[in-house]
């Protein structure tokens, strides 16, 4: 199994060491080469959803990798992960990948001083912490998405087919449940 991490911002190192812990064969992408070798899984980091859009159009990532989820590649989004793969979202910006049928609310908690730390269950992985910086959360899901998590009477993880998002940052973490969640889509 080999999984390619997105790495144009944010929290790509983090997500690879986890992989890494879990020993996942993990890849940079960082140019349209880096995806011209055989790959099982992408991970879409937290970081800034409107810089990553701008370097997916800028570096001619954005259409091979849509095509890729579009035909049933697993994509795991955290943060601004989530905001990629948003169908809708409220403020300003324009959706990048809209492969999964929710709408998300940018910066929902307010600004980095409004982060936080909270525990809740994940469907099918238990009780987790769940770290949020800067992040959104899902206003409203479709009728093919299932929801994973609330919090604070919000959605925070949610999966569609193939496509599993959190508003939250796994990789910062103890632990690899929702990693593993995520993996287990691959077998």
């Amino acid at each position: 199994m080999r999984i390619g991490v997105l790495a144009l911002q944010g929290a790509f190192a983090e997500h690879i060491k986890k992989l890494d812990e879990l020993d996942v064969e993990s890849f940079e992408i960082r140019q349209l080469g880096d995806i011209k070798k055989p790959f099982d899984g992408l991970i879409l980091p937290g970081g800034e959803s409107t810089v990553m859009g701008k370097l997916l159009r800028d570096l001619e990532l954005l259409e091979p990798l849509k095509a890729l989820i579009c035909d049933g590649m697993p994509v795991f989004g955290t943060c601004a992960g989530l905001l990629l793969l948003a169908k809708d979202f409220s403020g300003e910006g324009t959706p990048v990948f809209s492969s999964m049928d929710i709408k998300a609310r940018r910066n929902a908690y307010g600004r980095q001083l409004g982060s936080f730390c909270a525990n809740a269950d994940f469907l099918g992985v238990g009780n987790i912490q769940m770290t949020f910086i800067r992040a959104p959360y899902i206003e409203s899901a479709g009728a093919d998405v299932t929801v994973l998590s609330e919090t604070g009477g919000h959605i925070v993880a949610a999966t569609q087919g193939k496509q599993l998002v959190t508003a939250f940052h796994p990789e910062l973490n103890e632990g690899h449940g929702i990693h593993k969640y995520f993996l287990e889509e691959l077998r």
